[in-house]
C-alpha cells in the first residue's frame, strides 16, 4: 500500500492526528539543526512533503463533504 492510499483511507480525525505528529517531528528536526546534532538532512524535506500530503488530503475531504 502506498503512502497516498494509506492517507486516503484515514478519516479527518486520523489525518489531524497524523498532522500533529508530523509537526512535532518537524519541530524536533529544527531543534536538532539548532544543536547541530542532525545527521540526516533529507529528513527535513521528507517530513515537509508528508505534511503537505496530509494537508492536501484534508482539503480534498473537505471539498468532498461540501459537494455532497
Amino acid at each position: 500500500m502506498s503512502k497516498n492510499d494509506d492517507l486516503r483511507s484515514k478519516s479527518a480525525d486520523e489525518l489531524q492526528k497524523e498532522l500533529i505528529e508530523l509537526r512535532r517531528a518537524q519541530f524536533s528536526l529544527r531543534m536538532q539543526i539548532a544543536t547541530q546534532s542532525l545527521t540526516k538532512n533529507s529528513e527535513i524535506a521528507r517530513v515537509r512533503r508528508q505534511i503537505a500530503r496530509v494537508n492536501t488530503f484534508m482539503t480534498q475531504q473537505k471539498a468532498k463533504g461540501a459537494a455532497k
